[in-house]
């Protein structure tokens, strides 16, 4: 099909998977200047994923289109007829079309990568958007332009949206089964603003559950109803030792003056609690409901000194990977599990001073 956009003709067409190899060449442009690339240098750490998309997924996977300038010239004949303007036979000479790819160079690189594996995918079509190459400025500003206003989806929405993620359907369940997240989870933004009137977001439960259920979510002996209970048996029972998320469920606190004074909801501790339920699982498959009881006695106030250079540095709350790791051997600590070196030497200044205190008690 010819059309028009831009002021400029381009051509729309349906190509076989397998023709796209043969099609569009890579060239490595790492070698050249930045100011001298017509498109970014492949990242090939992204096309093993893409592929495998592809592969698990051959009966839903989806891509949009291919977008590419040819530097020869062509010919498009018009079928004829009134209606049949805009249709026709496009003809050029493949060996000197020298394709450039304005978007979509990874999709291609990826179904090369997957037709080695499945070389019946490429009786499969996808489509393509062809542009006369002007210069590499022109080029250059067709990258930008098709990639400028790219917005990536919030993660909470991926969640929101994912059907063949059984542990974002596990997620999504618990946030309706436990009283505590009913009606509290933000499910579209990846974080809260100021005055929301949730307390937790869909990606930091997802993370969460991730870190619960880690040893056995993908073992296939599990199905989703028994990840479902053991999600929804632990948040109901760790609720139970959250005072404050009980006082928000019941109107006594608002979601806003919880999370101004509080870090017991904010992703890191989140992703703790996740992590030590694990640890709880494993360690009192039994007994579990009973441990997590040390946690009633938790100052979760963000003024508690415990938690500067945990998850608190220069009076802000940090999630990084220092922090998630050190915010779980606090809570550990608390629950009076065993610690690895690593650890211990995450809250050292805390034990350390536990210890100073109790020294100056017994003098």
């Amino acid at each position: 099909m010819q059309g028009t956009i831009g002021q400029r003709p381009y051509y729309s067409c349906l190509m076989k998977l397998s023709t796209v190899p043969k099609m569009f060449t890579f060239r490595d442009w790492i070698e050249f200047a930045p100011e001298d690339r017509e498109q970014r240098v492949l990242n090939t750490k992204r096309v093993p994923d893409i592929a495998r998309y592809m592969l698990e997924n051959e009966e839903g996977y989806l891509f949009s289109s291919i977008t590419a300038s040819y530097r020869c010239e062509v010919k498009f004949k018009p079928l004829g007829g009134e209606d049949g303007q805009s249709l026709g036979m496009l003809e050029m000479d493949f060996e000197n079309a020298n394709f450039v790819i304005n978007d979509g160079q990874h999709r291609c690189a990826a179904i090369a990568h997957a037709l080695k594996e499945n070389p019946s995918l490429g009786e499969e079509t996808l489509s393509v958007l062809l542009f006369n190459y002007e210069n590499r400025e022109r080029v250059q500003q067709m990258f930008s332009d098709l990639n400028r206003f790219v917005a990536k989806t919030s993660k909470s929405l991926d969640i929101l949206y994912d059907k063949r993620d059984v542990l974002a359907n596990v997620v999504l369940e618990v946030c309706e089964q436990v009283p505590a997240f009913e009606n509290l989870v933000e499910k579209d933004a990846m974080s809260l603003p100021a005055r929301s009137n949730k307390l937790f977001t869909l990606a930091a439960l997802y993370d969460a559950n991730c870190e619960l259920l880690n040893r056995v979510k993908d073992n296939d002996e599990v199905s989703r109803n028994e990840l479902i209970e053991m999600a929804k048996e632990y948040w109901v029972e760790l609720s139970k030792v959250m005072p404050d998320w009980e006082k928000v469920k019941n109107g006594q606190l608002t979601p806003v003056a919880l999370r101004q004074e509080k870090i017991s909801t904010h992703s890191v501790v989140m992703r703790a609690l996740g992590a030590v339920g694990a640890e709880l699982f494993q360690q009192f498959p039994t007994e579990w409901k009973t441990q997590l009881q040390e946690l009633a006695s938790v100052d979760w106030s963000k003024r508690n000194p415990d938690w500067d250079n945990v998850c608190i540095v220069a009076n802000s709350v940090v999630s990084n990977r220092q922090a998630r790791g050190a915010t779980k051997a606090y809570l550990k600590y608390r629950l009076k599990l065993g610690l690895t070196e690593v650890e211990q030497k995450a809250i050292a200044h805390i034990s350390r001073r536990q210890q100073e205190a109790e020294t100056a008690a017994q003098a």
